[in-house]
């Protein structure tokens, strides 16, 4: 969610950090600010919404100074004015800080009662004076900073700078991302690689509890034991090229017409071009007996998880429970020995996903991530990593991560099968033959882009939408509802299809929009009963299926999409577009931010 930057350099860097601010856009923010030092002194400049409000504040009342720290904050503790907004500072420290401080009203009590007033409802501003504090205790800011770093209870990442420290920076991590980059005369902090990208590509990953201090020439990184540690240098591939908009007018188009490529990618790291056979990297476990799979995941990536149920359990005849991370630990659900869990995650760095997975991993589970970051935390506590090949996602909606996903689950369903003996080589030579066919399949699905920007302009007039489907279409139909939800702002919902006759069908009047995603599989017959009770109560239905299902129930529906005849086991990766750029049109239509929208962020790093 918030974006941190912090650079020591030897030539004026406020320029530098809104630059770097500006890449961690897609993270999601509400408000914005830098500070810096000039002649030793902390001077900040914050701005309330966009980075432009920052920018033009910056232009009015430019800075100086050869150390700063910037951030975009995404409002928690207290409002998205300019007053909450970071860096907080006293007159000796300056800090911006990613996640939340949990003991912050008992520190915030100590400190008043020691003479500290505190002028904003954030959280954060408790640092701020608790490393002050301790530099009025004589400590060095150094040591001040670890002595609070000890007192701080939470999930954060922090940057702090010093009034009359012109070379000294510290940063911290604990349940939150935070990188160290490495650059000639110069050296950064940020919380992921895009920050950084123009800046350098020499990155070192804090691990949890690490902290460290940087000055123009280096850097110095203690564990939570306050031991001095190494940790490795990488060589980030993340350019700024890769972040533009390539000439389409929002992120989140582009990354819609990106998926026949980067599916096609992740394909092909997968499937062998030469034999179709499925290539996973050597398993930390035997899938012939393993006894029970648990995926868990958030947001758009739960539905990735609850399709991989339906494949898993009947492809690979192997049990599967699927959970939002945000639930999961806290049922304290009992876990069978010697099995898995599996944990899906664009950035690598969700904090209820990456806690979910601490909780099975102490409970002795083999742990399998599904991650877009190479370097993320997930990454790294997983014993397993599978690497979509989506690319950098900017647009705050989740759309090539989430087929990327589907892709690669796809893909371990066909690994787990052929180990367990549940599928024929003719079968499974089948299934990825039908993957490989995806990306092409993808790009005919792009080409009702101008058929589905007129529907929805008629659709953007809607208070509430319904999504349909059955099988693995039910968790593309809560998808299409959430897309819808979070970009345009219509009401949505998404339905398994048969379960409209149990109260949802009472919604239905010709003002409700419902979309149907009804490919002609072995349920097809079941769905078409469904849309007929819809139908029959003048529901505004849209059809997404094949020539057959329009050729069968696409004279009892307002309107039809016919998508390309694919084998069933590949509807939900393809079905996924159309409902995406449904979504992304009808939000072009009223208006709102498409690749921001309000209240919401890209990474979320708080509980």
């Amino acid at each position: 969610m918030c974006g941190i930057i912090g650079i020591v350099g030897r030539d004026d860097v406020a320029n530098l950090l809104l630059e770097g601010l500006k890449r961690l856009e897609y993270r999601g923010y509400d408000s914005a600010g830098i500070a810096t030092l000039v002649d030793g002194q902390i001077e900040r400049r914050r701005a309330e919404g966009k980075l432009v409000n920052l920018e033009n504040r910056l232009k009015a009342e430019p800075l100086s100074g050869h150390i700063g720290i910037g951030h975009t904050r995404w409002a928690t503790h207290g409002g998205p004015t300019e007053r909450n907004a970071h860096p907080h500072a006293t007159k000796r420290v300056a800090v911006v800080h990613n996640g939340i401080i949990e003991n912050y009203q008992e520190l915030t009590a100590e400190l008043t009662a020691k003479g500290h007033k505190f002028l904003t409802e954030t959280d954060t501003e408790v640092i701020a004076h608790l490393v002050t504090d301790f530099i009025e205790q004589g400590c060095d800011p150094v040591e001040a900073c670890r002595r609070s770093f000890h007192r701080l209870e939470g999930a954060f990442a922090l940057a702090i700078l010093f009034a009359g420290e012109n070379d000294l920076m510290v940063g911290t991590r604990r349940g939150t991302p935070l990188a160290v980059g490495y650059g000639a005369g110069a050296m950064y902090l940020a919380s992921d690689a895009f920050a950084m990208a123009p800046l350098t590509n020499r990155l070192a990953y804090l691990d949890d509890g690490d902290w460290v201090v940087l000055n123009h020439q280096g850097a110095v990184i203690r564990n939570g034991d306050d031991e001095i540690v190494e940790r490795k240098i990488h060589i980030s591939n993340v350019s700024a090229a890769l972040i533009g908009k390539a000439g389409h007018r929002h992120y989140m188009l582009k990354e819609i017409y990106e998926q026949p490529q980067v599916i096609g990618d992740t394909i092909n790291k997968f499937v062998s071009p030469l034999t179709g056979a499925i290539s996973l990297p050597p398993l930390p476990f035997d899938p012939a007996v393993v006894p029970k799979l648990t995926i868990v995941a958030c947001g758009t990536a739960s539905y990735v998880a609850m399709v991989a149920k339906y494949w898993f359990e009947q492809i690979a005849r192997l049990p599967v429970e699927v959970d939002i991370a945000s639930e999961f630990r806290y049922r304290d659900t009992p876990f069978q020995k010697g099995g898995v869990a599996i944990f899906v995650s664009q950035s690598g760095e969700t904090l209820d996903t990456l806690e979910a997975l601490r909780h099975a991993k102490r409970a002795g589970q083999h742990i399998l991530s599904v991650v877009n970051v190479p370097e993320s935390t997930i990454a790294r506590e997983s014993d397993l990593v599978l690497y979509t090949l989506a690319g950098p996602e900017i647009g705050v909606a989740s759309t090539k991560a989430f087929t990327t996903q589907l892709t690669v689950m796809a893909c371990l369903v066909l690994a787990f099968a052929r180990a367990r003996g549940t599928i024929t080589p003719e079968r499974e030579a089948e299934l990825a033959a039908a993957l490989r066919e995806v990306p092409a399949r993808a790009a005919e699905v792009l080409r009702h882009d101008d058929r589905i920007h007129a529907l929805a302009q008629e659709i953007s007039g809607s208070t509430t939408a319904l999504y349909l489907g059955r099988g693995t279409s039910y968790p593309i139909a809560l998808e299409g509802a959430l897309k819808l939800k979070e970009i345009s702002y219509i009401h949505a919902e998404g339905y398994a299809a048969g379960e409209m006759k149990h109260g949802p069908i009472s919604l239905i009047d010709d003002g409700v929009p419902v979309i149907v995603l009804a490919p002609s599989d072995a349920l097809f017959e079941k769905t078409l009963s469904n849309v007929q009770e819809v139908a029959a109560r003048s529901g505004r239905v849209l059809m997404l299926s094949d020539a057959e299902g329009v050729r069968r129930l696409g004279a009892k529906v307002r309107w039809t999409i016919e998508l390309p005849k694919v084998d069933p086991f590949v509807t939900p990766i393809l079905y996924a577009l159309p409902v995406q750029l449904l979504a992304y049109h009808t939000a072009v239509a009223k208006g709102t931010d498409v690749d921001q929208p309000r209240n919401l962020a890209k990474s979320v790093t708080v509980e």
